[in-house]
């Protein structure tokens, strides 16, 4: 039996709720279905428990509330990018993208606070402003630009 956390991430979708619960255990590894009725799936994504609900067609997804995934190197990053926008996502600007469901994500190198808030104000600029020209966030470009 799961433990319940306290705070549960809880989405709304029109009717595809178990869609897309069953997707996301399907993207992310150590991830299941924990229960689920007509109305309401829950399903754990590596350790953090979610919530869908099939509310209708009265509320969407904005960018204003986005998942962040803290990628290890560019491997993990290529992974979940390449996945999401493969499977009918929509890449945007500085690693953000909505999957298939329009849910936002952001895919994101644990090296990029490293750069981009570096106490050298300078080599931080042109690390920023190497991001902000890319959709998929791209560590060795990034690097190379804070070298520079």
């Amino acid at each position: 039996m799961s433990t319940l956390q306290k705070i549960t991430p809880f989405l709304w979708f029109d009717g595809n709720a178990k869609d897309a619960a069953t997707y996301y255990c399907d993207v992310f590894p150590e991830s299941k279905l924990i229960s689920e009725n007509p109305f309401v799936v829950q399903f754990e994504l590596m350790g953090q428990q979610f919530a869908t609900i099939n509310g209708g067609p009265q509320f969407h997804f904005t960018e204003a509330v986005s998942f962040l995934i803290n990628c290890k190197d560019q491997k993990e990053v290529d992974y979940y990018w390449d996945r999401f926008i493969r499977d009918g996502g929509t890449p945007s600007k500085c690693g953000w993208l909505k999957d298939k469901f329009g849910l936002s994500w952001q895919v994101i190198p644990e090296s990029l606070p490293h750069f981009i808030a570096n106490r050298d104000q300078g080599k931080a600029g042109k690390a920023t402003q190497a991001m902000l020209q890319m959709s998929k966030i791209n560590i060795d470009e990034i690097e190379k630009a804070f070298n520079s």
